[in-house]
C-alpha cells in the first residue's frame, strides 16, 4: 500500500477556525449525550431506587464485562418528538460485551414515563433487533416497562416495524438460533409478556418482576376474580408453577450475575473468517480532522486529508486513481481489519459511477466489506451529462452497491444530497450501521438549491398570469423554505428519526468501525446476486 501524504497546516487561520468551529458542534454533542444519559426527572430516578432497584445504565454497567467498551445505538431518538421526554424514547440499546461475548442489550429505562413504548421506542427496540439477527450477536434484554404509550396507538400497533414486529423478530431470530435471554426487573404486561415469553430462557426478580397477560385490575375487570399481582404474575409463581420464567433472583444484582452465567454457556463464539492484520494508528492524529472539516457547505472538504487520519499507518492502496477522480476509491484497514472505502472528492460524474460500480464488484468478489464516507451534492446534471449517460452510469453504481452482500457501512461526514445519498448507501438501501458526524446532513437537495427551484416555480406561475414580484418578495418566499430545509437536514433530525444509527465524533470512528467490523467478520458469509447492469 501507498501512505497517505497530508498537507495540511495546521498553523494555518483557516484550519484554527474550522477547528474552533468544530469544538462547538462537538460541545453540542455531548451536552445532548449528558441529557440522554440522565433519564427521566428526579423524582422518577429516586422512585425507582427507592423500590431497590438499580437505574437502567447502572444495570446495563453491572452486566457488561469490566473495562469494554459499550457502543450506543439510537442516543437520540426522539429527540424532540415528545414532551417531557428526553432523547432516546425511554429505551437504551447498544452492543455490549458479556462474558467475553459481544452482544445486544436492550433496556427499558422505566424512569422515563414508566419505560412505556412510544413508536419510536419500538423503531429503536426494532432496529436493534435487526442488527443482532445480522450479526448473530445474543440478545439480552432488561424488561422493565409500562407496556404500551396508549395515546401513540397509530404508531405502536398496527404495522411492519411497530411492537408486533419485535414478536415477528423474535421468531426468526429463534429460528436461526441467535439465543435471546430476557431479564424481567419490572413490570411487563399484555403483549409485553410476550416478549420474554418468546426468548430461550428468562431470569425473573421475586417480589419486583411481574409478568401476566392481564393485571389484577383487567382481571377483576373480566372475570371478577380479585387476586394480588403477585400471586398473579409474581416471580416465584411463574418459577414454580407456570414455568414461564427460568432463574429466580433476589434482586437486580443477582438477576444480572444469573445472566452472565447464562451467556458464559451459550457455546463456543465464531471465529473471524479472516485474520485480521496487527493494528496501526493514523500516521496523522485523529483529531487534525476537526480542522480539516470545512466550516462552511459551500467550500468542500478535502477529503483524502480525512481518510488519511482513519486509516491503518494511512497507508490506502487506490483503485483508479487517475480515472473519474470525484470519488475515491481504494482498500486500506481499520483497526487491522480491511476494508474497501469509497470516498466523496466531488460530484459524482460517469466516469465515478463506473469506477465505483467496479470498485464495488472486486470487493464483493474479495469478500471485503465496503465503507461509504458521504460528502456529495449529487450526481453531475446538465446536457453533456445526460448525453454521456450519467443516468445509465448511477444505474450501475446504484445496482451495484444494493446488491452487494458484504458487509456495508455508512457515515455521512458533510453534505450527503439527492440521489447522491442513495447512491452513496443512503438508508432506504439498509446499511448494516450508519452514522454521521455532527457536521453531516442529507437531504434532497440543499436548503439554497430548494429555494431557489421553489422561487423558479413560483415565477412562472406569477408569469402566467401576467405577474411579477420585487426581489424582496422573492427573497420573504425564500426563506422559509430555505428554513424549513437547514431543519430538515440537521444530523440530529435524521438521530431523532432513526434514519442514523447515532451521531459519532470523528474520534470514534476508528473503535466504531472496528468493532463493528469485527462482529462482520465473524457471520457466515452471504454470496451476491447482482442485478442487470444496463450497457
Amino acid at each position: 500500500m501507498t501512505q497517505l501524504k497530508s498537507m495540511i497546516n495546521t498553523g494555518a487561520d483557516d484550519f484554527r477556525a474550522n477547528e474552533a468551529h468544530y469544538r462547538e458542534k462537538l460541545d453540542e454533542l455531548h451536552e445532548l449525550r449528558r441529557s440522554q444519559r440522565i433519564g427521566g426527572p428526579k423524582k422518577a430516578r429516586d422512585r425507582h431506587t427507592g423500590k431497590g432497584k438499580m437505574l437502567p445504565r447502572e444495570r446495563v454497567e453491572r452486566l457488561i464485562d469490566p473495562g469494554t467498551p459499550f457502543l450506543e445505538l439510537g442516543d437520540f431518538a426522539g429527540l424532540g418528538k415528545y414532551d417531557g421526554v428526553p432523547p432516546g424514547a425511554s429505551i437504551i440499546t447498544g452492543i455490549g460485551v458479556v462474558e467475553g461475548r459481544q452482544c445486544m442489550i436492550i433496556a427499558n429505562d422505566a424512569t422515563v414515563k414508566g419505560g412505556t413504548y412510544f413508536g419510536m421506542t419500538c423503531k429503536k427496540h426494532v432496529r436493534a433487533q435487526r442488527m443482532a439477527w445480522q450479526n448473530r450477536l445474543p440478545v439480552i434484554t432488561l424488561v422493565d416497562s409500562g407496556g404500551a404509550f396508549l395515546p401513540e396507538i397509530a404508531s405502536i400497533f398496527p404495522d411492519e416495524g411497530q411492537f408486533g414486529s419485535i414478536f415477528h423478530n423474535q421468531v426468526g431470530m429463534s429460528g436461526d438460533g441467535v439465543p435471546q435471554i430476557a431479564v424481567v426487573m419490572g413490570p411487563c404486561t399484555a403483549g409485553g409478556a410476550y416478549i420474554p415469553a418468546l426468548c430461550d430462557e428468562v431470569v425473573i426478580v421475586r417480589g419486583q418482576g411481574f409478568m401476566y397477560l392481564g393485571g389484577p385490575e383487567l382481571t377483576f375487570a373480566a372475570t371478577g376474580e380479585k387476586i394480588d399481582a403477585e400471586t398473579l404474575g409474581g416471580g416465584k409463581m411463574h418459577s414454580s408453577l407456570s414455568g414461564v420464567t427460568d432463574h429466580l433472583a433476589e434482586d437486580d444484582a443477582h438477576a444480572l450475575a444469573i445472566t452472565r452465567q447464562i451467556v458464559s454457556h451459550l457455546g463456543e463464539k465464531a471465529e473471524p473468517r479472516k485474520t485480521p492484520a496487527a493494528s496501526l494508528p493514523p500516521a496523522y492524529p485523529l483529531e487534525e480532522i476537526h480542522g480539516i472539516v470545512s466550516r462552511d457547505a459551500k467550500v468542500p472538504t478535502d477529503n483524502r486529508e480525512i481518510v488519511a487520519r482513519l486509516v491503518d499507518d494511512s497507508d490506502f492502496h487506490e483503485f483508479k486513481p487517475l480515472f473519474g477522480d470525484t470519488l475515491m476509491t481504494g482498500w486500506a484497514r481499520i483497526d487491522g481489519h480491511e476494508v474497501g472505502i469509497l470516498a466523496n472528492t466531488g460530484v459524482l460524474f460517469v466516469e465515478a459511477a463506473l469506477k465505483a460500480t467496479h470498485f464495488i464488484n472486486l470487493c464483493v468478489q474479495r469478500d471485503i466489506p465496503l465503507l461509504f464516507l458521504a460528502d456529495v451534492n449529487g450526481f453531475m446534471v446538465g446536457r453533456e451529462a445526460e448525453q454521456a449517460g450519467i443516468a445509465k452510469a448511477g444505474a450501475k453504481m446504484i445496482t451495484a452497491m444494493s446488491s452487494a452482500r458484504v458487509p456495508k457501512y455508512t457515515i455521512i461526514t458533510g453534505g450527503s444530497y439527492g440521489a447522491g445519498y442513495l447512491a452513496m448507501l443512503g438508508r432506504p438501501f439498509q446499511p448494516d450501521a450508519m452514522f454521521a458526524w455532527p457536521t453531516g446532513r442529507a437531504a434532497i437537495m440543499g436548503p439554497e438549491q430548494a429555494a431557489s427551484v421553489m422561487s423558479q416555480v413560483k415565477v412562472q406561475i406569477l408569469e402566467r398570469e401576467g405577474k411579477s414580484w420585487t426581489p424582496e418578495e422573492e427573497e420573504a418566499f425564500k426563506a422559509p423554505v430555505r428554513k424549513e430545509y437547514e431543519d430538515f437536514q440537521g444530523c440530529y433530525n435524521f438521530a431523532s428519526n432513526l434514519w442514523i444509527d447515532n451521531v459519532i465524533a470523528p474520534s470514534e470512528t476508528r473503535d466504531v468501525l472496528s468493532l463493528l467490523l469485527d462482529l462482520a467478520s465473524r457471520r457466515p458469509k452471504v454470496e451476491t446476486n447482482f442485478g442487470v447492469f444496463r450497457f
